[in-house]
């Protein structure tokens, strides 16, 4: 029986039926690694807790937001639920499990709450990378292999990047023992001049003149769909 389903009306007011326990004894926590049809053998939550959880605080056509993407557990349950949902994530070998977990859930994936809910199938989902920033060079350093590599890098920071700002750049300039330093160090040495929110563009940043020109007309018209504010 759904949550929902323990609702009865009185004087007007949805109330529930009988008091929620806080024991949920209908989760079925072995095996985990078969649902959604990925591998993700430790940190995986059973669709069932999350429909639970779901089931008792929205309704069809709601929007479910994770902000620890993770497996996809989050985002296929909304999606069988009849939920709409925003999932985020960071780690790449993360989002490709999600992408390919809702991709399950489309072709009619049938583990997880797939019998309760009666899923058959469908549905869709916009699959979008924030705009780097700072990230890029983050990237760059932590590649980099050889003291040139990392020297470019720095030139190009010098040029576009945001620091923290508490960095003063003439006197990492000017240290006479940075050059006596290992890769290692001058690369966590660089990587910690980086302002950390500064990672992405914000989507505010969309119509500054030196951000629009990096960005295709396509791209551009898709963020101001996405984000609901129309043609431009």
């Amino acid at each position: 029986m759904f949550l929902a389903e323990r609702l009865s009306n009185v004087d007007g007011k949805l109330m529930y039926q009988q008091k929620l326990s806080t024991l949920w004894d209908n989760i079925q926590y072995n095996n985990l690694k078969k649902e959604g049809s990925v591998n993700f053998p430790a940190g995986k939550k059973p669709e069932k807790l999350l429909s639970n959880i779901i089931e008792l605080s929205t309704n069809p056509g709601d929007i479910v937001m994770d902000f620890f993407g993770g497996s996809g557990s989050t985002a296929a349950t909304a999606m069988k639920m009849r939920r709409r949902f925003i999932t985020i994530e960071q780690i790449s070998s993360q989002i490709r499990l999600i992408k390919k977990r809702l991709q399950n859930v489309i072709h009619g994936d049938n583990h997880g709450v797939s019998n309760e809910v009666n899923w058959q199938g469908g549905g869709s989902f916009v699959y979008a990378e924030l705009m780097e920033k700072n990230m890029g060079y983050l990237k760059d350093l932590e590649n980099a292999t050889t003291i040139d590599e990392l020297n470019s890098v720095y030139q190009r920071m010098k040029q576009g990047a945001d620091y923290d700002f508490r960095i003063d750049l003439s006197k990492y300039e000017n240290d006479p023992e940075r050059k006596s330093m290992s890769l290692e160090d001058q690369k966590e040495l660089l990587i910690k001049m980086l302002n950390k929110n500064q990672l992405y563009f914000n989507e505010d940043n969309i119509d500054d003149a030196d951000v629009r020109d990096l960005i295709s007309d396509s791209d551009y018209q898709f963020n101001k769909s996405f984000y609901g504010k129309g043609n431009a």
